[in-house]
């Protein structure tokens, strides 16, 4: 019990000094401080962070992840379609499409896909 307790002292000494070591050799500096803060593009983050944004420009890129995430879905349908019979992976199939496609024509209905305001 004993031996652990001096192995974990030993390796949180060695561990507090290479810290401390690091820290004083490092050679950060005040003028690398524009390089480390953030940029987002090309936008100033001290004078103007709370900007708006364009609600329609979100909403296209959640729809965009949802039909990226259809397509991870759908690409094992096709690896196991040699496990199951066809009646049964074509409902899956036709199932999951027929559901996306009904939330693409919602969206189209909504003009939420459209660029123009």
């Amino acid at each position: 019990m004993y031996i652990l307790i001096l192995a974990f002292l030993i390796a949180s000494v060695i561990s507090a000094l290479l810290l401390t070591l690091s820290s004083l050799l490092s050679k950060k500096s005040f003028l690398d401080q524009e390089k480390s803060s953030p940029f987002e593009c090309g936008f100033d983050p001290k004078n103007t962070s709370r900007i708006p944004f364009s609600i329609r420009f979100f909403l296209i890129a959640i729809i965009f992840l949802i039909f990226d995430i259809e397509i991870s879905i759908l690409l094992p349908l096709g690896i196991i379609s040699g496990s199951l019979d066809p009646v049964s992976w074509l409902l899956v199939g036709g199932t999951f499409l027929g559901l996306v496609t009904l939330g693409l024509y919602y969206e189209w209905v909504d003009q939420t896909l459209s660029w123009i305001t």
